[in-house]
């Protein structure tokens, strides 16, 4: 599906959905309690449904009501011979492998979209060593057999945090204890912390070392009536909007949280944005911009928003690090450099990053959405500063972490 953006200036006050990473967390860490546990508040993306499908496929209960939702556990791991459909999600894929595993199960994993062509070959090579057998090709699916066994964990810190979270969530579970290596700095710390975070507050301990986590056996997941954040990834987009276009409030969120997005306010401060921390939330008004230099190892995920207000920075920004965006839902270096091209901006493609000369304004265009969540929202922002409509392909794929981003950013004063 096609949608038309007209240039136009965002105003006004908009709250932030539910933390996409926290609410995967706090739902898998319920149904681990094997007891009654509620999570709220909770919006259902696509990711989010792929990974209450998945633990519903367990045996948990899970039931929505309103915005909170029932987790109870008390039947997990009752089911065999599963099937485990993780949709497009690739932190419900690398989440859950470790966690059948720990629970010993026969299941199959399957997927849809770019999911089926991302690579697994970390567990694939991995778990056969602590006792699973893995039947794959390099991709999805992915079958499993055997109970996972406790041990020593070597994994590179440069690979996606959520082989790394996987294995914690999964290890506390098992007759004893385990370490993970880390053979490389750890890329998406945050993340990580988050996992640690979440799993503390259901009661079970990680214990970080000098060169990776140490992870007590035996633990035990304990229920409990859980709150989520608000989500610094989703709010970045309306965020870079204030930056560049007018002026946004965001609420919801929180400058506490160890969500690594939250550096989207110290980055835009960076670019000269004005940022302004409010009782009841964080405000970005339009601002005259500068370059700057941006690390991207530990925020990935907002590289494409951060592009766009590169684009429109006097001077020419380096964002580096960001090698792992090749293996998004898109090649997400690739697509956002051909989104910010398409729209007039000069952009040079390097094998970890991108340098962007700023412009003034971007021209009308028709983007390329690239089925990519990301580089649709982010084109969508651009199109505030075009000097004619942009249209964008692929609208239906912000349905995978924030569905009516659209209808918050009308009600902002967007024209779409």
């Amino acid at each position: 599906m096609n949608i038309t953006v007209h240039p136009a200036q965002l105003n006004g006050t908009v709250t932030a959905p539910p933390s996409k990473s926290d609410v995967h967390r706090a739902i898998i860490c319920a149904a681990l309690s094997k007891g009654r546990c509620s999570v709220s508040p909770v919006a259902l993306s696509n990711d989010i449904k792929a990974t209450i499908a998945c633990v519903k496929s367990l045996g948990a209960y899970v039931e929505l009501n309103g915005d909170v939702l029932t987790v109870d556990g008390s039947n997990l791991f009752c089911n065999d011979n599963i099937t485990l459909d993780c949709g497009e999600s690739g932190s419900t894929l690398r989440f859950f492998v470790p966690i059948v595993c720990a629970g010993g199960l026969n299941a199959e994993f399957i997927g849809h979209g770019s999911l089926t062509t991302r690579p697994i070959g970390l567990f694939s090579t991995l778990l056969p060593n602590a006792g699973v057998n893995c039947k794959t090709s390099g991709t999805l699916p992915l079958s499993v057999s055997g109970r996972l066994m406790p041990g020593r964990f070597e994994v590179p810190g440069n690979i996606s945090s959520q082989f790394i979270t996987g294995l914690l969530l999964a290890l506390p579970l098992l007759d004893g204890d385990s370490s993970i290596t880390l053979t490389t700095p750890l890329q998406s710390e945050a993340y990580v912390d988050m996992t640690i975070r979440t799993m503390e507050r259901f009661g079970v301990k990680i214990q970080k070392t000098d060169y990776g986590y140490l992870v007590k056996g035996n633990q035990r997941y304990i229920p409990q009536n859980y709150t989520t954040d608000g989500d610094w990834s989703q709010a970045a987009f309306f965020l870079a909007a204030g930056a560049i276009s007018g002026s946004v409030k965001v609420r919801g969120v929180s400058l506490d949280s160890t969500q690594g997005d939250k550096q989207i306010v110290d980055i835009l401060k960076q670019f000269g944005a004005r940022i302004l921390a409010e009782s009841d939330g964080v405000r970005a008004e339009k601002s005259n911009l500068k370059a700057i230099s941006i690390d991207a190892r530990q925020i990935p995920d907002i590289v494409p928003i951060l592009s766009v207000v590169a684009a429109l920075a006097d001077g020419t920004t380096e964002i580096y690090g960001a090698e792992r965006l090749r293996i998004k839902e898109s090649d997400r270096l690739k697509t956002t450099a051909a989104m910010l091209v398409s729209l007039g901006a000069k952009v040079e493609e390097k094998p970890d990053g991108l340098i962007i000369t700023g412009v003034k304004s971007f021209s009308g265009a028709t983007v390329d959405g690239s089925n990519d969540h990301r580089i649709v929202m982010s084109a969508a922002v651009a199109a505030l500063r075009a000097n004619g409509d942009v249209k964008i392909t692929d609208k239906e794929s912000i349905n995978k972490s924030f569905p009516n981003f659209f209808e918050e950013y009308t009600k902002l004063g967007g024209v779409v």
